[in-house]
């Protein structure tokens, strides 16, 4: 009589756990995810796939029921779990009604507007400066991004990259790794690159641009090609903020051209923009004075259709 109690719970815990999927992301950094959020795209009708269970709630290990044998134990145990099923139920049922009336959660916060300085004037500090060529570079490592994502190999984009920011997305690219998935991510498009401003701190320039994006992603396991999450024809809008920094004085026509610096590990000759690796020790080199890097990423809004 128990285990057929149990099964019956199972199935109701199972029923559930197919209800609330479980939130997960991808793209480059993890930006992308199974629900939506922001409210940069326009619609009249969004509806948030998460759910959340109250923190509170919570099954003791020091519950437990008695193991009599005696027969009456026996048939009090189906109709309590049979209880405790169809209330579990409609918990999740009505959880589910309140959450579709929930607005879309918020994304990241943009940086303030009133904290830059607007584009034309960066032009002053470096006249080769050209906001259009920078803003198609930026579209264009975009793209690289997620094709070194797909390939589980970034490091041709680390150059890009500061290098807290490059180990914290290998980090999470790691992840994928070691579980045998493939983040796969296709249809890409950059649909716009808007350079919000800039500003000056501690001896850097910064530059915030808006990227607006279409992707279609999804993960398959290695082995076996089953689809672990995303979905394949659904495409996702993206909003993104980047902050990319340079060291101030630095100008275009200067940050175009490689330097040259000597591995501190093997003296080896390097020529570099920003970080690289050196191909004959496989020492990470560093040069200060860099051009252009990511130094954040921000998740400003996501739509799937």
């Amino acid at each position: 009589m128990k285990r057929k109690a149990i099964l019956v719970l199972i199935l109701a815990l199972s029923l559930c756990l197919c209800l609330f999927p479980v939130a997960t992301s991808a793209d480059f950094g993890d930006f992308s995810g199974d629900s939506d959020y922001g409210s940069d795209w326009s619609s009249s009708d969004w509806s948030s796939d998460s759910s959340s269970w109250d923190s509170g709630s919570s099954w003791s290990s020091s519950d437990s029921y008695s193991t009599s044998s005696d027969g009456d134990s026996d048939a009090g145990f189906l109709p309590t779990v049979i209880v405790f099923a169809v209330i579990v139920l409609i918990g999740v049922v009505m959880s589910r009604s309140k959450t579709k009336n929930k607005s879309v959660p918020e994304g990241a916060t943009r940086t303030a507007q009133e904290s830059l300085r607007p584009m034309n004037e960066y032009v002053q500090l470096d006249p080769k400066f050209d906001a259009t060529a920078f803003g198609e570079k930026l579209g264009n490592l975009y793209v690289q991004m997620q094709n070194c994502w797909q390939a589980k190999n970034i490091e041709s984009v680390r150059p890009y990259f500061t290098d807290a920011l490059y180990q914290q997305m290998d980090r999470q690219l790691d992840a994928l790794r070691r579980n045998g998935y493939t983040n796969y991510v296709e249809r890409i498009s950059v649909l716009g690159v808007n350079l919000r401003g800039f500003r000056q701190s501690d001896g850097e320039d910064h530059i915030i641009a808006e990227l607006r994006t279409r992707i279609v992603d999804y993960t398959l396991n290695d082995k076996t090609g089953e689809l672990v999450k995303g979905d394949k024809k659904k495409e996702k809008f993206l909003t993104y903020e980047w902050e990319l920094t340079r060291a101030s004085g630095r100008t275009t026509g200067a940050a175009e051209e490689m330097t040259v610096v000597n591995c501190p590990n093997c003296g080896a000759p390097l020529s570099i923009n920003a970080t690289a690796k050196c191909p004959y020790c496989d020492s990470v080199v560093t040069v200060d004075a860099h051009d252009w890097a990511i130094s954040a990423i921000r998740g400003i809004a996501q739509r799937t259709v």
